[in-house]
């Protein structure tokens, strides 16, 4: 596996060096091309800021940012990203949603008009592929909460973009719809194999998706375990009643709590 993601002593700080806020700090990261990684820890340690460097969407203080091979010195091309909330655009139905990254990005921009009818069909499957045949011209408000989050994921891939990065992308669903859409991702990633960066709070879903699942420590955030996940693929929700599943999410969970125990040191040292 040829290394993709490459980052070293990585250091971002908001605001000035003398009062601004240091989010990361010392962070190394090594990621193979068409791995999947869930990062997960106590809340406010930099989990969505580590994104935000990854993908150069902000500036680093420090340190280096190495993706595809070169060094990451603004917004990345080769990247499709989810969030929480859908931040699908209402007044365009699933279909158009989904195609609005091949209406900015190069090369597709370029040749959308010409290619639309391939782009359109390209998106239909993609739809098809997520459980939402029938609904590419629905508006936004006549789909549920699950069901705009699988629009979401097609917009994200719809370019093929060679890094997925996912920041808690399930987090405003129910347990159920949540879990469905686990294995959603799971067959775009097995069938695609981007390479995946996935935020997450919930230690089952990082566990069930990952090949390797960091824990990052209290601000200012570096990662204080590296998990890999060895059970085979495809997963069922089978596995997260099985004792090495649960052992492994209280393994988890005893390094969040210690990393969580530290943070009142972590901020005192700004």
């Amino acid at each position: 596996m040829s290394s993709f993601v490459e980052i070293q002593e990585l250091r971002l700080r908001y605001g000035g060096e003398a009062d601004g806020l240091l989010a990361l700090d010392g962070i190394d990261l090594t990621m193979g091309e068409g791995e999947f990684v869930s990062v997960v820890g106590p809340s406010g340690c930099g989990k969505s800021t580590l994104l935000k460097a990854l993908t150069g969407l902000w500036p680093i203080t420090g340190g280096s940012v190495r993706v595809a091979g070169s060094e990451v010195r603004g917004p990345l091309k080769i990247v499709g990203m989810a969030f929480q909330n859908a931040t699908l655009l209402p007044w365009r139905n699933a279909l158009d949603n989904v195609l609005l990254p091949l209406e900015i990005v190069e090369p597709h921009r370029s040749r959308f008009r010409k290619n639309r009818r391939e782009y359109e069909k390209t998106a239909r499957d993609l739809l098809d592929t997520v459980g939402l045949s029938g609904f590419a011209d629905k508006n936004i408000w006549e789909l549920s909460g699950g069901m705009q989050q699988r629009v979401q994921l097609c917009r994200a891939l719809i370019h093929e973009p060679r890094l997925l990065v996912l920041d808690e992308p399930f987090g405003a669903l129910d347990a159920f719809t949540r879990e469905e859409l686990w294995d959603v991702l799971q067959h775009l990633w097995m069938e695609r194999k981007p390479t995946v960066v996935l935020v997450t709070h919930d230690l089952r879903e990082a566990i069930y998706l990952a090949e390797r699942v960091l824990v990052m420590s209290a601000r200012p955030g570096r990662f204080v375990a590296d998990r890999r996940i060895e059970a085979v693929r495809p997963r069922s929700l089978e596995l997260t009643y099985e004792h090495h599943f649960i052992d492994t999410v209280r393994d988890l969970r005893n390094h969040i709590d210690d990393a969580r125990g530290t943070a009142g040191i972590g901020q005192a040292a700004q």
